[in-house]
């Protein structure tokens, strides 16, 4: 019996004359030798290849010993097997919970009324459901609780708008601090703010805390009014400038990035992102195309999401053109990609929620993330209680179970595990359905950055040390 191709094992890549392969359970980069590429090319014309058909083709041309190594490696990769089908994978039980970040939703309220908001529980600034001193302790108690183990823990502010519940931010921090001091840990601070609420005192207080700030602007003003309005409806972008002017101008202890949502009628990432970085000074621009807003009519239809893809390749090109020079032009959405490719991620979950963070309601109630808070989709406990852990194993081992999903041979299933939580709960009424309409666009966008990759690690290796590790330790 001979040997087969797993075509969900390998995917194969070509960069001018070099062939690259990618190997999708990992994600891990190999460029084929000569022997390797001849060997996945016997593969493909004969189907099952048996030792002699191997002697045939190769003896008398390579060392014998390089052959046979060759092809174990691909053996122990998995790429070619007896039967040419993925060995199953093994689900391990999840029981630690290894939460380091949590996020606390301060306000439910919020001073614009933004069209294409997701949060199901919003209302205005004074109207809005404010958590209490109180929870917000349990909170901080629950995340030292389960992060002894670390040399950090980190606390979102979330809202609404979270700068509407200024003083209760104060009260975290400087509790959070003291007993991050008493424990010997670090806490890090992070919110992010439509910028409206920005003053000179507040900008100044967040930089002394080392906030990680993020704001979310849509660009120019003829992107950013069509959604980002105030409750009378008028356009925020004058109110926001200045603001955010002020805000880069003035602070000193961490980037500051901008993220912009995506929807339709608002899809020139290039012209968005040149105006927020290169006319207003934000450090780095990351894109959220919205395709399963609540309201339909927001949401980028398949021609639109093309566009957005399309432009992104074009920002990414400008990346490697200025990686190529040294330079970081900021593009988040890519950087992210690289520092994933980079640090050899192997993803069996979509992100953190539910393992590393979850999100706290004003009840105290625990969600899978900030996005959750104020749904339907049952919670995972209670900040008095503590986690409900075998009702959050049980979802995370299912979401990391692919077996009978498109995601099980997919191959950025180690980059992608199924899309976004909420993308698949706001489409499909279900967080672990797959994101399908938009698979094929993030298989391409994987090929492009791969490729993208490899060039600034074959020029300009520097680049990687200096501008995609660092980022992480940022995290």
């Amino acid at each position: 019996m001979g040997l087969r191709l797993v075509p969900e094992n390998l995917h194969e890549l070509r960069l001018g004359a070099r062939r690259i392969l990618m190997h999708p359970p990992t994600s891990a980069l190999f460029e084929l030798d000569a022997v390797g590429a001849e060997l996945l090319d016997l593969f493909r014309e004969r189907g099952e290849v048996a030792i002699d058909d191997v002697v045939c083709r190769f003896d008398g041309r390579y060392p014998p010993g390089e052959v046979v190594d060759t092809l174990s490696e691909l053996r122990h990769l998995d790429i070619v097997n007896e039967h040419g089908r993925a060995d199953p994978r093994h689900i391990p039980p999840i029981r630690e919970l290894p939460l380091s970040t949590i996020v606390l939703n301060v306000n439910t309220g919020c001073n614009l009324s933004c069209s294409y908001c997701y949060k199901e529980d919003l209302t205005t600034a004074p109207k809005g459901r404010r958590m209490d001193f109180a929870t917000a302790v349990r909170s901080v108690e629950l995340l030292l609780a389960q992060a002894r183990e670390r040399a950090s823990v980190n606390i979102v502010f979330f809202g609404g708008e979270p700068l509407s519940n200024l003083a209760l931010i104060r009260q975290v921090v400087d509790y959070a601090e003291r007993r991050c001091a008493e424990q010997g840990l670090r806490p890090d601070f992070s919110l992010t703010t439509n910028g409206t609420l920005l003053t000179e005192e507040t900008v100044d207080y967040l930089d002394r805390h080392r906030f990680g700030i993020t704001v979310s602007m849509d660009g120019p003003r003829e992107y950013h009014d069509r959604n980002r309005v105030t409750h009378k409806g008028r356009g925020s972008y004058d109110i926001i400038r200045p603001k955010v002017r002020m805000l880069l101008a003035r602070y000193r202890s961490r980037p500051v990035g901008a993220r912009v949502t995506l929807t339709h009628g608002v899809t020139d990432v290039v012209a968005i992102h040149r105006h927020l970085r290169d006319e207003l000074g934000f450090f780095e621009v990351g894109f959220a195309p919205v395709t399963s807003g609540p309201i339909d009519h927001y949401n980028l239809d398949g021609e639109e999401l093309q566009a957005v893809f399309t432009g992104m390749k074009r920002l990414g090109e400008d990346y490697l053109a200025a990686a190529l020079e040294g330079r970081n032009n900021g593009f988040a959405n890519l950087h992210q990609l690289l520092s994933d490719l980079h640090e050899g991620r192997r993803k069996s979950l979509p992100c953190g929620a539910g393992i590393g963070m979850l999100a706290v309601d004003a009840g105290g109630d625990l969600h899978l993330c900030h996005r959750f808070t104020g749904s339907r989709l049952p919670t995972f406990g209670n900040v008095e209680r503590g986690i409900d852990r075998e009702r959050l194993s049980g979802f995370l081992e299912a979401a990391a179970d692919l077996s009978g999903r498109g995601c099980a041979t997919c191959r950025i299933r180690s980059l992608c595990a199924g899309g976004c939580y909420h993308e698949s709960y706001a489409r499909y009424a279900d967080p672990l359905h797959p994101t399908y309409h938009y698979c094929e666009l993030m298989r391409d966008w994987v090929d492009f950055g791969v490729t993208v990759y490899l060039q600034i690690l074959n020029q300009r290796p520097d680049f990687l040390s200096q501008h995609v590790a660092p980022r992480r330790a940022r995290q």
